[in-house]
């Protein structure tokens, strides 16, 4: 008499069942250990083994997480490179002496893997480092810390006319204080600013949608748009600014 399911013998189907069972079991077991955290992590490490020859989501994860440990200012690792986590991977590409590209490689990958968080030049207190020969900016915290990063466009040096002036674009080196903010847009005589925090008469710290890998501004500290406002939330007014080239201000 055959079975109605499977259409087997009844010994026949004993026998088929005595040997897949195992594998069956293994099978559900493997997948039940990929999906706890723990089986996700050692998954995330084969897949980023030295010998791993292509950018996978996985791969991508891997990079915002780090990214994101060291202070830099991507967005959540879903295995999706967002702008927030292409300025993020500019701004580690600046801090590590790197092409300024904004594309994820795997060499980006592996120096991600090796990297450490950056030191602020002075501890001790909440305050906003900015370098002008790395372009970038540090918030670092009460605990001495490199909190937050961001990529960042100075003073160009180059000279532009205002109300039939020529002037010189140079971000001033120092060390200052926010003195005055204004939540969302500013218009000024240059142009328009999102969340300025002014520093030093018109100087200010502001949201730019055009941040170039390089010194590009007419003197203001340009910042990511994204960034702008949580920003200024981090920095009232009174937050030391010291503004460095490669240490010295």
């Amino acid at each position: 008499m055959r079975s109605r399911a499977t259409g087997w013998p009844p010994r026949q189907q004993s026998k088929a069942v005595k040997y897949f069972a195992p594998t069956v079991i293994l099978l559900v077991s493997l997948l039940a250990q990929a999906a706890s955290p723990a089986g996700r992590q050692r998954s995330l490490k084969a897949a980023n083994s030295p010998g791993l020859n292509r950018m996978t989501k996985v791969v991508i994860s891997e990079a915002e997480q780090r990214l994101s440990e060291l202070g830099y200012c991507a967005g959540p690792p879903d295995g999706v490179f967002s702008d927030r986590d292409r300025q993020a991977l500019i701004a580690f590409q600046k801090v590590q002496a790197r092409k300024r590209t904004g594309r994820l490689s795997l060499d980006d990958v592996k120096a991600l893997r090796a990297a450490t968080r950056p030191r602020p030049l002075e501890t001790g207190y909440p305050h906003v480092e900015v370098d002008l020969s790395k372009q970038v900016l540090y918030v670092i915290g009460a605990s001495g810390d490199v909190s937050y990063i961001l990529p960042v466009s100075t003073g160009s040096g180059k000279r532009y006319t205002l109300k039939g002036r020529r002037e010189l674009a140079v971000t001033p080196t120092g060390k200052f204080q926010v003195y005055h903010k204004i939540n969302g847009w500013r218009k000024s005589p240059l142009g328009l600013l999102y969340y300025p925090n002014y520093i030093s008469g018109g100087v200010a710290i502001h949201g730019n949608p055009s941040v170039p890998v390089y010194a590009a501004s007419h003197g203001c500290i340009r910042i990511p748009m994204f960034a702008s406002e949580e920003f200024s939330k981090m920095t009232p007014v009174g937050t030391v600014v010291i503004v460095h080239d490669n240490g010295r201000y």
